[in-house]
Order: structure tokens, then sequence, then C-alpha cells
């Protein structure tokens, strides 16, 4: 389903540098009249806009593979525990579906402008349609995809924020599965992971840092799911989650390859303002 995750951060990258190299939208914002800046500006913007429609798209697949994925680690012939041990390659998946919606919000918060530069090419569609002008791009985004695309670019964490819709809307449409059969596959995996992270038995395997945040977006892509599942949430104490043991180990790492993972956690889960929280995690979870 994904390439290993250093292709697949490579491509993210990539792909986000390039949409960092767009100066010509404001610039033609700035001068609406000045026929050049405005050509410059839509040649531009149309290539890029093609790469946010692929994302776009990209995590539509992303949301129905995640249903593919639950719909068998949660069925009932086994135990959640039993299904991650014996499917360890969906599992995997799993992981792997989680690190690039993490790596890629991470990226995407880092790119403020995009919001800017769609809502400039949407204007110019629209006055050229009016004007019955043809764009030439091969590849016009229609009103009802623009539409959608501009919810799911407004978000700060679009993936995540599609991956934890796509949770909540499997629990709901699936009642005969016990929602504990979700909760506890996605707490399972919160705990392995904080496990490998703060035993230096299993940490001295790692290969490489990346290694280390790949398990680091695992962990709190499944804790901000399970949060937005569980009727109570990942941070009461009766959670099946360790939270301080999870918030420790992010803490215990570089401030800069972690702030997005605690923003995530700040910013994205549903219950960490609940008065069932302890003042611990809070405290744990306040911004410098």
């Amino acid at each position: 389903m994904l390439k290993s995750s250093l292709s697949e951060d490579f491509i993210l990258k990539a792909c986000w540098a390039q949409l960092l190299k767009c100066p010509w939208c404001f610039q033609a914002i700035q001068n609406p009249n000045v026929e050049g800046v405005q050509e410059r500006a839509w040649a531009a913007v149309v290539p890029l806009v093609a790469k946010l429609k692929t994302f776009y798209e990209f995590s539509q697949k992303l949301e129905s593979s995640l249903h593919c994925l639950l719909d068998v680690l949660t069925s009932a012939d086994s135990t959640p525990t039993q299904h991650l041990e014996q499917k360890q390659a969906l599992a995997r998946q799993f992981a792997h579906i989680l690190h690039f919606t993490l790596r890629f919000d991470e990226l995407k918060m880092t790119n403020p402008a995009i919001q800017n530069d769609f809502s400039y090419y949407r204007r110019t569609i629209s006055r050229m349609r009016i004007n019955n002008m043809s764009s030439d791009s091969g590849s016009e985004v229609n009103n009802e995809l623009a539409n959608r695309m501009s919810l799911f670019y407004a978000s700060a964490t679009p993936m995540l924020k599609t991956l934890s819709d796509a949770t909540s809307k499997f629990v709901s449409d699936n009642p005969e599965v016990p929602i504990e059969n979700t909760t506890v596959c996605l707490s399972t995996m919160a705990c392995v992971c904080k496990v490998m992270l703060e035993t230096p038995e299993y940490r001295s395997r790692f290969a490489s840092e990346e290694t280390v945040l790949f398990c680091l977006r695992v962990m709190v892509g499944v804790i901000i799911l399970y949060d937005h599942v569980h009727p109570a949430g990942a941070f009461v104490k009766t959670s099946n989650i360790d939270m301080k043991g999870c918030i420790k180990v992010l803490k215990e790492q570089p401030p800069s390859s972690v702030e997005g993972l605690l923003n995530a956690l700040r910013y994205t889960t549903k219950h960490l303002n609940d008065e069932t929280t302890s003042k611990q995690i809070k405290n744990m979870l306040q911004a410098n």
C-alpha cells in the first residue's frame, strides 16, 4: 500500500518543497491588474493544485484502506491482541498509514500559504468561466471537488482528521462489533510503541532515529484515534493507554522532533480538556 517510510518521507518533502516555491500567487493577489504577474502565477499554481488534488484523493484511499484494516483487526473470530499478533503484515500497514498521516500533517502545518494559493486558483477559474476563457490546465478542479478540497485543507491536520472521522464512522456503522474491539486494538498498539521506545534493550535495535520517529508518530496516531472513538477518551484514569508514560516518552525526545506530535495531542484530541482529565496530564501537555 505504502512504500518504506524513508521513500515516503522523501516524496512528501519533495512535494511540499515544490508547494512552498510559489511566490507568484501572493504577488498576483497584490497586483490583480498586472497581466504578466497573473500569467506567471497561473502557470505556477496549476501544477501545485494538481498535487493538492492528488494528496486529497489519496486521503480518500487511506480512509477506505483504514476501514478495511479495522474490519479485519476488530473481527469477532479473535481478540484484538490475537489479530495484531497473527496479522502482523496488516498491523504494519496500519502503522505505515499512521506514520504517513502524522508526517504529512507536520509538513502541512509549515505551509500556511496553501489556502491562499488554492483560493487564488478558484477565483481565477471562476473569472475564466465568466469570460468564457479556457484554463488550458488539462486537469481543472470542478466546483464540487474544490469545495471538498477547501474543507480538507482548512483543517490544521487534514489527514489526521480524515482518519479520526473514518475511525468514528467505522464504529458507528458497525454496531455489531463491540467498541472494545477497536479501542483495545488501538491501545495495544500504543502500548507496544511506548514499550519499544522506553526500553533500552528494544530501542537499541532501532536502525536509525527515523525508526524512533516512526514509532512516536504511530503511538500518537493511535492515541488520537482512541480518544475519538472511546466514550470516555484516552485521558481518563480508566483509559487502557498509559497517557502519562506516553507523554513522558515524547518529552524525552529532542523538542524539535516532537513538537508537532505534542501539538497534535494538544489540539486534535477530543477529551484533553474534559474535567475527567487529571491536572498532571494537562500540565504535562501545556505548551512552553
